[in-house]
């Protein structure tokens, strides 16, 4: 079940700040990067970032899964953090987070997401979603950052 995460329940805020270390952790191995910015977030920062959270929880009651989103510029909803935690690798949770922020957020023209260029099953999830690569960036020497779109063109997803 995937749903709004409560930001002002503290139980919920300690939850979600374990997985997004847990699954960011992972990134930064995977990247050779470990000053991914999540991973500097107490439960006080993840309450005033600002950014709206929906959270996959499992049968078991266990959140498995977080994607946060913001309107950074108008018309355009970026995906600020997506993280699965690792028991639940393979199993479709983060494409089911991103189909649910498509079918939430229709409105929007442009959708946007960014991660580690080395992190191989992020680019294949999200150009798996529609996403296509139109920026990198050198975040750190030897570290890259590819930012990703999808459009929409008269009201329909463009598919890529």
């Amino acid at each position: 079940m995937i749903g709004r995460i409560d930001m002002t329940n503290d139980l919920k805020v300690e939850e979600l700040l374990k997985l997004q270390t847990t699954a960011y952790r992972l990134e930064a191995k995977l990247i050779g990067f470990d000053e991914i910015p999540p991973l500097a977030d107490t439960a006080d920062s993840l309450k005033r970032c600002g950014d709206t959270f929906y959270g996959y929880t499992a049968e078991s009651g266990e959140l498995a899964g977080a994607v946060a989103v913001e309107e950074e510029r108008p018309g355009e909803l970026t995906l600020t953090r997506m993280m699965v935690e690792p028991r639940f690798f393979r199993r479709g949770i983060a494409r089911e987070l991103i189909r649910y922020i498509f079918a939430h957020y229709p409105e929007f023209r442009r959708y946007i997401v960014s991660t580690g260029t080395r992190n191989e099953p992020a680019m294949r999830l999200y150009t798996g979603c529609g996403f296509v690569p139109f920026k990198t960036e050198q975040i750190a020497p030897g570290i890259e950052l590819t930012t990703l779109k999808r459009d929409k063109e008269n009201g329909k997803e463009r598919m890529q």
